[in-house]
């Protein structure tokens, strides 16, 4: 009789087996692209049969929308977590705290909590676009662009994430507005204005040589600044 012993696998439920599925796959996305997603290399990451990942997502089309939505949305909730004042924004995932960190992103910090001011929540935002782990974000997002040209799924669920950052920006806006700490006529426009900034500068991220002057890396930050009214450095903790 053979001396081996097989491995016994554990039964999951059905919501830990799919929130399992998109866990890796929205890692391996971060790793190595949107495209290298197929419902084999999930179920040899997974040391699953293929079918188990059909079960879940019968199309790969299906996988790769829900890949990209858990980790851009794990993205939002790093960067820009919802403050005590409940601004709108998407509920996140499960595993996103997961996925962000595989990203190499740092999650929220947990000695200091939610920064209590809307300034000092845009400053962390602003410090944490930028450096390596943001590059990884900002190649999924460049990715996913491009192939939601072809893929319907895929495109819903850029322009659901879209939003949603808008909308979680501009609630920080609206607030800082509100509370006399910033002044500007619009804040969905300075949302998107300040968003823009963000998006070209993260467009270099697959051929950046860190070569950057210094008013080119801070053109974000300088751009929320005077659309918000506020001297040059209330963003970066110093001028």
């Amino acid at each position: 009789m053979s001396s081996s012993v097989q491995r016994k696998r554990i039964r999951k439920s059905p919501e830990a087996r799919r929130a399992e599925i998109v866990d890796t796959a929205a890692a391996v996305a971060l790793a190595e692209g949107l495209e290298c997603l197929t419902l084999r290399r999930i179920a040899e990451e997974l040391d699953v049969r293929p079918g188990l990942i059909s079960h879940y997502f019968p199309s790969v089309e299906d996988l790769v929308a829900e890949a990209f939505g858990t980790a851009a949305g794990a993205e939002l909730e790093v960067l820009l977590p919802a403050g005590a004042a409940g601004q709108a924004g998407v509920a996140g995932h499960a595993g996103q705290a997961g996925v962000a960190g595989q990203a190499g992103v740092a999650g929220p910090p947990g000695a200091d909590g939610d920064v209590p001011t809307p300034t000092g929540r845009l400053a962390r935002f602003f410090a944490r676009t930028s450096g390596e782990a943001y590059d990884a974000i900002s190649r999924l997002w460049i990715n996913a662009r491009h192939l939601s040209r072809y893929r319907p799924l895929l495109r819903d669920r850029v322009a659901e994430q879209e939003a949603a950052w808008r909308g979680r920006l501009e609630g920080v806006i609206r607030e800082g507005v509100e509370c006399g700490e910033f002044r500007t006529e619009d804040p969905n426009v300075t949302a998107i204005q300040m968003l823009v900034v963000l998006d070209g500068l993260g467009a270099h991220a697959n051929t950046e040589d860190r070569g950057r002057p210094e008013a080119v890396t801070r053109m974000a930050v300088t751009t929320a600044e005077r659309e918000l009214g506020l001297p040059r450095g209330a963003l970066t903790g110093g001028a």
